[in-house]
């Protein structure tokens, strides 16, 4: 069995705890404006890499992941697209080095589909986009029921979970949709932790270099006190939930 992969980092801290091995997949069924890795979309290009491949990669950092409560991230792309290779994956570090899973994800995704990897994922990075059904298709060209359902999935299996959203101005910093996607979290009994990240340009070369046009090209970055005011207004709809 082989996974598709887009790229990997051996030293990334930002997707979970500690210093982790982020292991980026091929393939998404969402094409969101403001992707950063708008090459990942394609499912059907990247590398493929077998499991033995790709442990071999991470095994030369583990005092690094082990000594910081770090371990290995699937993003994406979509990690869930190719969620029986990862679960063979995610069961292979763990039996030989115990290392501590995470996946990334929107969660486009069926939970029976995902359920074996599930089983060997330590904590979800659930990417809320727009609480907005019709604002979530102009943004990502999908619905969000899917991944309500699959939240709430997560919530009755009791898997740990931070909650992600990105703050695009003019798209998801609406006063309404930020209380009411605090009410949804509210609703959810197993969310540690709530990322609200501020809406960047990194990945607009790669839009250019593939010769597309950036849908957010006059989209400002989020001003702190935008990202202030944002997570005020969530967590005033986590506590009136």
């Amino acid at each position: 069995m082989k996974g598709r992969i887009h790229s990997f980092d051996t030293f990334g801290t930002v997707d979970g705890p500690g210093i982790r091995f982020v292991l980026f997949m091929q393939g998404c069924a969402l094409q969101c404006k403001y992707c950063h890795n708008p090459d990942s979309w394609e499912m059907n290009t990247g590398r493929q890499m077998d499991i033995e491949e790709i442990l071999n990669e991470i095994e030369p950092y583990l005092t690094y992941y082990r000594h910081s409560g770090g371990g290995i991230t699937v993003t994406g792309g979509e990690p869930t697209l190719q969620a029986p290779f990862l679960a063979r994956l995610f069961a292979e570090c763990k039996r030989r080095w115990g290392l501590h899973t995470v996946l990334d994800t929107n969660g486009f995704c069926e939970a029976s589909h995902a359920q074996e990897l599930l089983d060997v994922t330590d904590l979800v990075l659930l990417d809320l986009k727009q609480i907005d059904s019709a604002k979530h298709v102009a943004l990502t060209a999908q619905p969000n029921d899917r991944i309500k359902r699959f939240a709430e999935h997560l919530s009755e299996i009791d898997k740990p979970v931070w909650i992600r959203h990105v703050l695009v101005p003019g798209w998801t910093d609406d006063h309404k949709d930020l209380v009411d996607l605090g009410m949804f979290i509210g609703s959810l009994r197993n969310v540690n932790k709530i990322e609200l990240l501020p809406y960047h340009r990194m990945g607009v070369y790669k839009w250019q270099q593939m010769g597309k046009e950036y849908p957010l090209e006059h989209c400002p970055a989020p001003t702190d006190q935008e990202v202030t005011r944002a997570r005020r207004l969530i967590e005033m709809g986590v506590l009136a939930h």
